[in-house]
């Protein structure tokens, strides 16, 4: 699993301890021009990459002059406020001599939770993706409260991996895997290599302590790993001090690999099936035939619009003679399906009297069968 080239998305998670030096405050500037020249090498590979970072607050509390102890709440989104604006800088000023546009995606547990927030930020990224971006993500801390805080970026990491269907997430840590025991407190603690399932030994592997500026420990990167191999994503926990540390884990450096049994599209299209449906669209025999050819499903198509679904639920697909032919995630409510079933594009926002998505169900979001 170190080979990293082959992967069509890869999500990098990178904690403040890297990112920061804890006496200082500044930037490890040298660190990261070294990350820049990996993601360079990946997307000259022809993978697309995610980065999800934390180190806003770590930045913005030394600019402040804000104290080393633990902070308030109020303090903390100050800090991040400030803090994400010179994050953000650093990447663009980074990766720019590579060619590389950046763009800055803050995010918190609500988003994720909320099914049309989870679908608009899916949709963005996506489109980010595509236009060849590097998407720098990051918990809104500027705004976001306990009852809405994911509250570390591993398991953010693991969710914007599920999100852009990535196949690998690498979590650049302070340790190079997940041992039998704490390393620095058992001399007889034993690496994993690789991990194919989440077990309670597995689990009571893990301890709760970060180090340094780190606020995850070994339980939030299990945490991740068990989200990510559910979605059919591989996951890495890996040393990231070293300069290059996505070309080092690449070229085989020591790390635990947790590796699912299927892969991001099977994954998902298995849990899509596995919904309730909120409704019926049948298509007609132009629309199957797009369908089966790997087509995504357009308004045009669609003949008849059942149930009251919201955008974001399942429903079913069915066919000219009212076969099932699958099912998929829905993008417009039951109302707007219906207003536009049988319409091309360019007539929408005529109809809606508002501008919308051209695709009803995607190809991503649709299993046949």
């Amino acid at each position: 699993m170190a080979a990293l080239t082959d992967s069509a998305c890869i999500v990098v998670k990178i904690g403040s301890a890297l990112l920061v030096d804890a006496d200082q405050g500044n930037l490890r500037h040298d660190w990261l021009v070294s990350l820049a020249q990996d993601i360079a090498w990946l997307k000259t590979s022809g993978c697309n990459v995610v980065i999800v970072s934390s180190g806003s607050i770590a930045l913005g509390r030394h600019v402040l002059g804000l104290p080393s102890a633990a902070l308030s709440l109020e303090q903390s989104q100050a800090a991040a406020a400030v803090g994400q604006i010179r994050l953000a800088r650093a990447y663009e000023e980074t990766l720019a001599p590579h060619g590389i546009t950046t763009a800055q995606i803050l995010l918190t547990l609500e988003d994720s939770e909320n099914r049309r927030r989870y679908l608009n930020a899916r949709a963005t990224l996506s489109q980010l993706l595509a236009l060849g971006v590097v998407p720098i993500v990051n918990e809104n801390d500027t705004v976001a409260t306990d009852e809405i805080r994911y509250g570390d970026n591993d398991r953010l990491a693991a969710q914007i991996a599920v999100t852009v269907g990535a196949d690998k997430l690498v979590l650049l840590s302070d340790v190079d895997g997940l041992y039998t025991a704490n390393p620095t407190a058992n001399p007889d603690a034993k690496r994993l290599d690789t991990v194919s399932q989440i077990t309670p030994d597995i689990e009571a592997m893990a301890g709760d302590a970060g180090t340094g500026l780190s606020k995850g420990g070994m339980k939030t990167k299990v945490m991740a790993a068990k989200m990510a191999m559910g979605a059919g994503c591989a996951m890495a926990i890996t040393l990231g001090s070293p300069a290059n540390p996505l070309k080092t884990l690449s070229d085989g450096a020591p790390a635990t690999w947790f590796i699912p049994s299927l892969d991001p599209a099977q994954a998902r299209k298995g849990w899509i099936s596995s919904l309730k449906t909120k409704g019926h669209i049948a298509v007609d025999a132009g629309a199957l035939k797009a369908l089966q050819a790997g087509k995504s499903l357009l308004p045009a198509g669609v003949t008849a619009v059942s149930g009251g679904f919201e955008r974001g639920d399942a429903v079913a697909i069915l066919g000219p003679d009212g076969e099932t032919l699958g099912g998929g995630l829905v993008r417009f409510t039951a109302s707007e399906a219906e207003a536009v079933k049988g319409q091309h594009t360019d007539a929408f926002e005529a109809i809606l009297g508002y501008a919308a998505r051209s695709v009803l169900v995607h190809r991503d979001d649709m299993y046949l069968g």
